[in-house]
């Protein structure tokens, strides 16, 4: 009878996968192993990176949503073809530049003892300092007080080392006001983003064409105006904290009212 020769590396045993799949899957495996270690030893503020990502809509980078990739598009042909997934540079260093902003600037409020009295956010357009009407003005009124002087020279020697233009926003609460000096809302609000504005101007030399004053009246509340809390709330200074395009001009989100 005529005996059946073995080809190398049949035996027993051999209908299964062949020998060298078992080095490779333990390659695989420590591969694994490598990639999840490297995830394990980062740490990810998902809040902050929500937050991040949300103040970046309608201003060119994730336009209408946080997603990275258009769901609605078919995922790339991968048959077996190398692909690539086309990033937009200027979009990744304003991003960068944002979260470098937003870190020197909680790190300055912290070493001046500002914590208290002016808050920091991510907001469209960039980074605001918020500051409280009870601060910086009696109530009515557009003259800066004595107590908001010490606040705005040390935001003034922030923004002396920044290169970002800068919006100043003035907001008032619901409440009417009709004077001559004021005859509505829109005045006080816009008399109040204006002196501060003046203020880091004739007072610290910044340079006048990084800044627009805009007064929004009662219009952009943070709280509904519902109680006496939630209105001094809304009465406040905001200071935003925005970036120049490539070609040296504001971009489109800047663009509320001429500088003063």
């Amino acid at each position: 009878m005529k005996t059946k020769r073995k080809r190398r590396g049949e035996g027993p045993g051999d209908d299964g996968a062949p020998t060298w799949m078992i080095t490779y899957s333990d390659l695989m495996t420590l591969l694994l192993v490598f990639f999840v270690l490297l995830f394990s030893f980062s740490v990810i503020d998902v809040i902050k990176l929500q937050r991040f990502l949300t103040s970046f809509r309608g201003v060119g980078i994730l336009e209408g949503a946080t997603a990275v990739l258009d769901q609605a598009e078919p995922p790339p042909d991968m048959n077996g073809e190398i692909f690539e997934i086309p990033l937009d540079a200027e979009a990744a260093a304003h991003a960068r530049q944002m979260m470098e902003t937003y870190q020197a600037i909680q790190d300055f409020l912290a070493e001046n003892g500002l914590e208290d009295v002016v808050e920091v956010r991510y907001e469209e357009g960039g980074v605001a300092l918020d500051i409280k009407e009870r601060i910086l003005f009696d109530s009515g009124k557009a003259d800066l007080k004595p107590e908001a002087r010490l606040v705005l020279d040390k935001v003034a020697d922030l923004l002396a080392e920044l290169p970002n233009n800068i919006r100043v926003e003035g907001h008032t609460d619901n409440r009417p006001i009709n004077t001559p000096e004021f005859p509505s809302n829109w005045e006080l609000s816009a008399a109040r983003a204006i002196r501060v504005v003046r203020y880091f101007i004739d007072r610290h030399g910044l340079e006048p064409s990084r800044f627009t004053a805009v007064g929004h009246g009662e219009y952009r509340p943070l709280l509904p105006n519902t109680s006496p809390e939630n209105m001094a709330q809304n009465r406040r200074v905001v200071i935003l904290i925005g970036s120049r395009n490539p070609g040296g001009t504001l971009t489109e989100s800047e663009v509320y009212t001429s500088g003063p």
